[in-house]
């Protein structure tokens, strides 16, 4: 029961431990996570403001798009009205100017259901038919008008000039003797004399009301205070709410040649009163271009209100996250705390702390325990420390005698030193040359009795070793490097890629036919990977040797290149126990053609 108590009060203990940690925590959030995100989430805000104001724009222009589909729709059901009685015969018998009153009466009568039938297109608001003067009922003005009538009309140049294709008016108002003024669009075509096609014999028109197009365009809702109208591509005003403005030029400049040159597209309109977007779209069946103005600032609106949105919520998620993560974390450390002490208590106590045992009821519970445990592992420590400090000294001397025994290679490289400038005096330079890439490779090779060196002075050990081999074997090979930049501070066990590079040359090219050849050699990263690859186009290997290169010792091979050994073996090994068994070498050959070894290194970053 007593036991129980204890437990039950650490566990308070710890739980109000926990509780004034978090304080802490909720601290460093604010310090660190909030004010942080609070930042990057205003400068995300002002540099996505110009791609939300596009995204808003492009949908705006999307909605104007299925608006223009619309129109053309409306348009192109006029048009093919048009084109109907255009083709119609009894037009042309109509028109034609040797027709007698008969023709023109029988003309006449099918003529008339054919336009009663047009008008009935809910898009058709009227048929007008403007011909010479001395056709029958020219004087009717409802559907029937004289040719001399139509003369001022401002595009009726355009319909003269046009050969024959529809040409759209822009709104303007017209009075019928039926129906009064209306606001009416008009696709107008000349019509020519079948029988004498160099004489114009009149003019068709298909008016549309305005109010059709209108009722469109108006169910358009962009934004509160935006105007969409339709001009054409020199600005002049095809229809508008205000209609003061039809026939008005209502852009020029630069927002003008871009909206003229583009099919669709956004464009600032600079105003400095009022700043605002034009989107457009065109109107394929006409030509016209359906232009939507946006005040800046309703654009601008939407894009700071998807910016706050998206930065509350991010704010939101983040803080319950880690509001759910201080929670979790809060509740393991409570749940496990208990059980941790006691895992430390029986480690030391396997340790051989046998004292610890007739102390286990403490009044102070677990961690006076724990205390206690440290207080016996401190004196533990003294007495390993100065073990410590024994294999210390050891190892000094160990040092100072590995120093003395430095004292041989510098014998040798000052006695190659000295045959170097004999070599000199005598004038022979190839005992120089000789002489000088076999101290090179010594100074490399030992390397101040390190077992790592630097990826650079790897390279450069095989670089000497084949400049003494071509003293050697003159003209007998070639030599490529590709090395990847930045290998410098990166550092290998020694000794890894001369035995490959010697094994390409002795074992591959000196043993081919013509006993010449090409190597190449590479090194470089690839995810976290050191790879270095001698690749040479000797006589190659069959699979069977490939195989056992790395999974069999094979004998040293003789002075002169000569023997069974391939040397492969030792440095795969070596490798796997500077970097593991994942890592080492793979060998790829194909007999008559040459051999590429790869080594897969774990590289370390040169101490600075």
């Amino acid at each position: 029961m007593k036991r129980l108590l204890i437990n039950g009060w650490n566990y308070v203990l710890l739980l109000t431990n926990g509780v004034m940690a978090a304080k802490y925590w909720l601290l460093g959030y604010v310090l660190f996570i909030l004010i942080p995100a609070a930042v990057l989430l205003v400068m995300h805000t002002q540099r996505s403001s110009h791609i939300l104001e596009e995204e808003v724009t492009n949908t705006m222009l999307q909605t104007l798009k299925q608006a223009s589909i619309n129109l053309d729709f409306q348009f192109d059901s006029v048009r093919d009205t048009s084109n109907t009685l255009f083709m119609n015969p009894k037009l042309a018998e109509y028109l034609n100017r040797k027709a007698t009153i008969d023709q023109q009466l029988e003309s006449l009568k099918e003529l008339r259901i054919l336009v009663d039938s047009a008008e009935t297109n809910t898009n058709v608001f009227r048929v007008r038919l403007f011909v010479n003067g001395d056709r029958m009922f020219t004087g009717e003005r409802v559907n029937f008008f004289t040719q001399e009538s139509l003369k001022n009309w401002p595009w009726y140049e355009k319909v003269m000039n046009s050969g024959g294709a529809i040409v759209w008016s822009g709104a303007y108002l017209e009075s019928y003797i039926d129906q009064g003024p209306v606001y009416i669009f008009s696709a107008a075509r000349m019509l020519r004399d079948l029988h004498e096609y160099d004489q114009i014999s009149g003019v068709l028109l298909i008016d549309v009301a305005e109010k059709t197009i209108t009722d469109i365009l108006n169910k358009i809702k962009l934004t509160k205070d935006g105007n969409i109208y339709l001009i054409a591509d020199d600005g002049q005003m095809i229809s508008n709410q205000d209609k003061s403005l039809l026939g008005k030029k209502m852009m020029e400049g630069e927002p003008l040649s871009t909206i003229s040159l583009h099919d669709e597209g956004v464009v600032r309109l600079l105003d400095d009163k009022n700043p605002r977007f034009a989107i457009y779209t065109k109107v394929a069946s006409t030509g016209w271009k359906l232009v939507a103005e946006v005040p800046q600032s309703e654009i601008s609106s939407r894009a700071v209100a998807l910016n706050q949105f998206s930065g509350v919520a991010t704010i939101s998620t983040v803080t319950i996250l880690f509001l759910l993560l201080v929670f979790i974390l809060l509740a393991m450390i409570v749940r496990n705390m208990n059980r941790r002490i006691q895992t430390v208590i029986r480690t030391i106590k396997r340790g051989g702390i046998e004292s610890l045992d007739d102390r286990t009821f403490n009044a102070g519970g677990d961690f006076k325990l724990l205390e206690n445990s440290v207080d016996h592992l401190i004196h533990r420590v003294h007495g390993l420390m100065e073990e410590t400090y024994q294999s210390k000294v050891q190892e000094r001397e160990a040092q100072l005698r590995a120093l003395q025994a430095q004292i041989n290679p510098h014998f040798l490289y000052n006695t190659l030193d000295t045959i170097n400038w004999i070599a000199i005096g005598h004038n022979a330079p190839e005992i120089s040359n000789m002489i000088n890439g076999l101290a090179k490779y010594f100074r490399l090779s030992l390397n101040k009795g390190r077992d790592l060196v630097s990826v650079t002075d790897e390279l450069n050990l095989a670089k000497v070793y084949l400049e003494i081999q071509q003293s050697r074997f003159p003209k007998s090979f070639e030599v490529r490097f590709d090395i990847e930049v930045g290998l410098d501070d990166l550092e290998m066990p020694k000794l890894t890629l001369q035995p490959i590079v010697e094994n390409a040359l002795l074992h591959g090219i000196r043993r081919s036919k013509g006993k010449t050849g090409t190597i190449l050699i590479g090194a470089r990263k690839e995810d976290g990977v050191l790879l270095l690859t001698v690749t040479d186009d000797g006589i190659g290997m069959d699979e069977e040797l490939v195989q056992s290169l790395l999974t069999q010792p094979r004998p040293s091979m003789k002075s002169d290149g000569s023997g069974s050994s391939y040397g492969l073996y030792n440095v795969n090994e070596r490798i796997k126990l500077f970097a593991g068994d994942h890592y080492g070498l793979s060998i790829h050959s194909t007999l008559g053609e040459g051999t590429t070894v790869t080594a897969r290194i774990a590289y370390k970053e040169v101490a600075s």
